[in-house]
């Protein structure tokens, strides 16, 4: 377990040090053509990226019996949150943050922790009655389902998306059946496409992207030119800090398609590497979930990392074109404050996970 630890902790350093040194060359033009100070955006980064290691270290300090007590009320609170950025002012024809006099957050990261949390909460607290809809089963599902119509009215779909799509991978971990995740999702995936095409934003995005299909196209200039980016660092990469797209070119190259500069100044290897790190990170996670002594703390330390890879593969996948464009960002890399934080938060969780497993079997041995 100590080893896990240790490589969780070297691989999320290793991630936001690389993420800290892009989001520099990626918004350098831009700050200093906007602000007219080239480490403007770099500036507000990297106190964020603080914050969010010192989190790595001090939430591994709360046993995570504390989210096994506190669930429902974490629930309830980040529900709250998203209720209140419906009355935020909208934002690219979306309303998802909450602007204070000093930070800005988005709740829907906040949400997706909490709903991971209570999920597995729940989960333990059925045990076997999880397999039956109507006594188990139903109890999760009213969760997700409140927090998914929430998200919907943002409107921040790709956040429901995930949420669903890590909810039920809880839910079919944790023993519940497959015809029920199935049903559920077919029950409610029709009116939930459905409820996209009535909302501008999000129809937009999905036509745009289902144009460039009949067409050759690219859904957007952003896909264009992530694109030549990715195409344009060879093997090697042009070298950190010579990103030509990034000079305006790339419009929010330091944000939600950073991973497109990444393959442009460190080429295909560089970027690989980049998605190796993740998928180590998540293997490591899972054998945490695994040797967990609990339930809740398995589920909790599964359904995290599988947050986490759900929002690697989100990303990735929109930068290359294979799906519409959502607002996910890379874990641990990209410009932002709320993500990278909620990201730390939860591998700081999972180390809990793993050093309260590891005294659980210290003990026993000890006792033996």
């Amino acid at each position: 377990m100590k080893k896990l630890v240790r490589l969780l902790i070297t691989i999320v350093l290793i991630l936001m040090l690389l993420g800290a040194i892009v989001v520099f060359t990626a918004s350098g033009t831009y700050s200093a053509s906007k602000f007219n100070n080239m480490y403007y955006l770099f500036g507000s980064h990297i106190w964020k990226v603080l914050v969010a290691i010192a989190l790595l270290f001090l939430i591994p300090l709360l046993p995570y019996d504390y989210y096994r007590k506190y669930s429902k009320y974490i629930l309830m609170i980040a529900a709250c949150l998203l209720i209140v950025t419906l009355f935020m002012p909208r934002y690219k024809g979306a309303s998802r943050w909450i602007e204070l006099s000093f930070i800005g957050f988005q709740p829907s990261e906040i949400v997706k922790i909490a709903v991971i949390i209570h999920i597995a909460k729940l989960i333990e607290k059925k045990g076997d009655l999880i397999s039956d809809f109507k006594k188990g089963f139903m109890y999760c599902l009213f969760w997700v389902l409140f927090v998914c119509t929430l998200l919907f009215f943002q409107p921040k779909v790709s956040d429901a998306l995930i949420i669903a799509i890590t909810s039920f991978s809880i839910l079919y971990v944790g023993g519940a059946r497959l015809k029920h995740i199935i049903f559920t999702a077919l029950s409610f995936g029709t009116p939930a496409v459905l409820l996209m095409f009535l909302i501008k934003h999000t129809r937009e995005r999905i036509l745009t992207f289902y144009e460039s299909f009949i067409n050759g196209g690219d859904a957007n200039i952003q896909v264009m030119q992530a694109k030549i980016a990715l195409g344009s660092g060879y093997w090697l990469g042009v070298g950190l800090g010579h990103s030509r797209q990034s000079d305006l070119f790339l419009p929010e190259s330091y944000g939600d398609f950073i991973f497109s500069i990444i393959g442009e100044e460190l080429g295909f290897i560089g970027a690989a590497l980049v998605l190796i790190l993740y998928l180590v990170l998540f293997i490591a996670a899972l054998i945490i979930a695994k040797k967990a002594q609990d339930k809740f703390g398995q589920l909790l330390a599964f359904g995290l990392a599988v947050n986490i890879m759900m929002s690697v593969i989100v990303n990735t996948a929109v930068v290359i074109g294979l799906i519409p464009t959502t607002g996910i960002t890379l874990p641990f890399i990209s410009f932002g404050g709320t993500s990278i934080m909620i990201f730390a938060v939860s591998v700081g969780i999972i180390i809990n996970v793993a050093n309260q497993s590891l005294k659980t079997s210290e003990l026993k041995l000890a006792q033996v």
